[in-house]
């Protein structure tokens, strides 16, 4: 019997959401190359959501190979409208991610949550466009209840790093409506954070189980790729193994 060829890896791209950095993804890129994989952390522009979705999408599409998708937040919105239309995605992983549907805003997601510690430690600042007028607005969580919001379990000297170089997310990423989301087409996994201050779990549970993810639940906060690794790096080697297609 001739033996079959064996299956290529997939590369598995981290997009980091606001207020992050890909470095939150360290322990889970570690872990995967020891296992033999590709993996990159994306630097999410946090622009606003068409033009992230965009300049992701333009990026998978320099990469040969199956792709697995990781988004933490935020980025859980830009890896499912990047990958829509990609036939090299497999598979989506999602941590505390949000997941709008086409025509809705994370904004309108968010606004049926009670219980967020988000909204309150929202700072703003306005920012001067390239053409000298006005840029917009970019959105801080106050540094002082960044660990109470996004990281409560993380050691506190960590998160205060954490916060001393958050990202700015932009207005434009938390009102922009959704262009169609690959999570109605591909397979999803979901770790849904118990313990999250910044995405209610019953957030996340409504936008995992409409997207029929697959849900795997930690007592994590907002951080769960920083305080919670190796269960971060476990759903993601599920989603690859579970997304690999069956031997011919």
């Amino acid at each position: 019997m001739p033996t079959q060829p064996a299956r290529t890896k997939p590369t598995i791209v981290l997009v980091h959401g606001a207020w992050a950095d890909a470095s939150g993804f360290a322990e889970q890129i570690r872990a995967l190359r020891d296992r033999g994989f590709r993996a990159i952390g994306f630097a999410n522009p946090l622009r606003g959501l068409a033009d992230d979705a965009r300049y992701l999408a333009d990026f998978l599409r320099s990469l040969s190979g199956p792709l697995v998708l990781v988004g933490h937040s935020y980025g859980g919105a830009v890896i499912s409208a990047a990958a829509t239309g990609n036939e090299q995605v497999e598979a989506l992983v999602f941590f505390s991610g949000w997941m709008p549907d086409e025509g809705e805003s994370i904004a309108q997601v968010f606004e049926t949550s009670e219980g967020s510690l988000a909204g309150p430690a929202l700072r703003l600042l306005p920012f001067t466009g390239a053409d000298g007028g006005d840029g917009g607005q970019d959105l801080y969580l106050d540094a002082e209840q960044f660990h109470a919001v996004f990281a409560a379990d993380v050691d506190r000297g960590t998160s205060d790093v954490m916060a001393a170089t958050q990202r700015p997310w932009s207005g434009t990423g938390f009102y922009q409506p959704s262009g169609p989301p690959a999570w109605k087409t591909l397979p999803c996994w979901y770790l849904l954070c118990t313990e999250d201050e910044a995405i209610p779990p019953a957030t996340q549970r409504f936008m995992a189980e409409r997207a029929h993810a697959r849900i795997q639940e930690v007592p994590a906060s907002h951080a769960a790729m920083v305080s919670q690794p190796e269960a971060a790096t476990r759903l993601i080697l599920e989603a690859v193994e579970a997304a690999a297609p069956a031997p011919a």
